[in-house]
């Protein structure tokens, strides 16, 4: 269907209020424009960019909420928490991320999402990381969106322990596999 620059434009805040993790080549496919006119009208509507619609929720909903690291240090953007069960984060990787020669992501940048993630998601104002098992299961490569899943599978509070799994994904594909064990300085006597 196609639909006037107004219309358009009308639709457009609207999908972007009730998604802002939406990108300009997702808009450019539902409106049947170029992805040029969708920048052209977020402009003009003074609508930044996903990357800093990222920022600008992650800063306004879980920048309280994050007590082990500022919001700031986190690898990725976090999206969804919820402290001590689960979090989200996404991470971009760009040219700067990857090896010259084969245009795969160097690894420490996913284990580096997928660790802080697993800090973040832990309700305490100290954690560390004791112990990781992971493993890299497809390349992932500049231009691809990493979505991480942390979620807390289990504790130990006699020995103030918290058991994280963290699953990265490349457009719905399993990229990377983390089982964490957290240190936390909360845990005996407190549930």
């Amino acid at each position: 269907m196609k639909y006037s620059k107004k219309e358009r434009q009308l639709l457009l805040q609207q999908t972007i209020q009730e998604n802002p993790f939406v990108t300009d080549e997702q808009l450019a496919t539902k409106f049947h424009v170029s992805v040029q006119t969708i920048r052209l009208d977020r402009m003009e509507l003074s609508i930044p960019e996903l990357r800093e619609r990222i920022k600008d929720v992650a800063a306004n909903n879980f920048e309280n909420e994050v007590k082990t690291l500022p919001i700031d240090e986190v690898i990725g953007e976090i999206i969804d928490i919820e402290l001590d069960e689960r979090a989200l984060s996404i991470f971009d990787v760009g040219e700067e991320h990857v090896f010259q020669r084969n245009g795969i992501a160097r690894g420490h940048h996913l284990f580096a999402q997928a660790n802080s993630l697993a800090v973040a998601v832990i309700n305490d104002q100290l954690a560390l990381t004791v112990h990781s098992d992971i493993h890299f299961l497809k390349p992932v490569r500049a231009g691809n969106r990493v979505v991480s899943k942390a979620v807390v599978t289990g504790k130990d509070n006699d020995r103030n322990r918290t058991f994280v799994t963290v699953t990265s994904t490349v457009e719905g594909n399993t990229v990377f596999t983390g089982q964490f064990e957290m240190y936390r300085t909360k845990g005996k006597g407190e549930k």
